[in-house]
């Protein structure tokens, strides 16, 4: 009964985790209609119903919940002793999966990755790249980047990246016929490139701070993007002003494609921070990349 169960098991969880047979099915590397074949089965043997579904959704029933919070960790301890016995290997290796902004592929995990694959070629590194603050142990990442102040308690953190400030900045001929906004306020009279988070589906907030006195400002305008790149092109294109990390700015400023505004009402941010639950017994092969990734000032 076990062994028959074990891998239905695995399916259940899968899809309870990701609340969606699509998901859970791409995951696992199987189709949806296997996958939902696989959980009929178990709920037959088992004579009980696992999940409730929706034409929108997937949750568990009670049934399902009690299974979960049984069966769930067990599990979660094989795959964290399976990925010990790497331990034992001459050669690290593993697969780790990371949550993170495009931005700090770009500019942080991408480079050092360059350097660290060559010299692991038994390590494999997933990224995905998303601006949400997903669950990371509930997703299956074994860690996520986000600011230093958005690290939820109860995490181990690793600094991978300087302290950071943002800037607002727009195109010369943007500005052509317009004048500089000479405080944040002044913003309700230009054209703003606004940047859509998918936590809660709403706009973003401006965030500036000068001389202790600290306010967020709600921009409008005509364009509106859920990624700083595509921020950073709407302001070259002279759409409107961008609020963007600064490091992305550089280049463009020096060229002159881009005039930067309200710098003395620019604040700066932790820098960014590699984290994971401190319950997480790390494997060689991650404590290697968190190593390669720890910010050398």
């Amino acid at each position: 009964m076990l062994r028959e169960n074990a891998s239905d098991l695995l399916a259940f969880l899968a899809v309870a985790k990701e609340r969606s047979f699509t998901k859970a099915a791409a995951r696992l590397g199987v189709s949806q209609s296997s996958l939902s074949h696989t959980i009929r089965g178990l709920e037959s043997r088992l004579g009980l119903r696992l999940l409730t579904r929706t034409t929108r959704s997937v949750s568990p029933t009670e049934a399902g919940e009690r299974l979960i919070r049984r069966v769930g960790p067990h599990f979660e301890e094989i795959e964290i002793e399976l990925a010990g016995l790497s331990d034992l290997r001459d050669t690290p290796a593993g697969n780790i999966r990371i949550n993170a902004m495009d931005h700090v592929l770009d500019q942080i995990i991408r480079p050092v990755l360059k350097d660290f694959l060559p010299r692991y070629p038994d390590i494999s590194v997933e990224v995905c790249c998303d601006y949400s603050f997903v669950d990371i142990a509930a997703q299956g990442f074994d860690a996520g980047v986000r600011l230093g102040e958005d690290v939820a308690q109860g995490m181990i953190a690793t600094r991978i990246g300087p302290d950071l400030r943002m800037s607002v900045v727009g195109s010369p001929a943007y500005f052509a016929n317009r004048e500089l906004p000479a405080t944040p306020r002044a913003l309700t009279d230009h054209l703003c490139n606004n940047l859509r988070l998918p936590t809660n589906g709403g706009l973003y907030a401006w965030e500036f701070a000068k001389d202790g006195e600290s306010l967020k400002v709600r921009v409008t305008g005509q364009v509106t993007y859920n990624g700083v790149y595509q921020l950073l092109e709407a302001a070259l294109d002279g759409f409107g002003l961008s609020y963007i990390p600064h490091d992305l700015v550089i280049p463009h400023l020096k060229a002159g494609r881009l005039v930067e505004v309200l710098e003395d009402w620019s604040p700066w941010f932790s820098g960014f921070h590699l984290y994971y639950p401190s319950r997480r017994q790390a494997s060689p092969a991650f404590e290697l990349l968190v190593q390669a990734l720890r910010y050398k000032a």
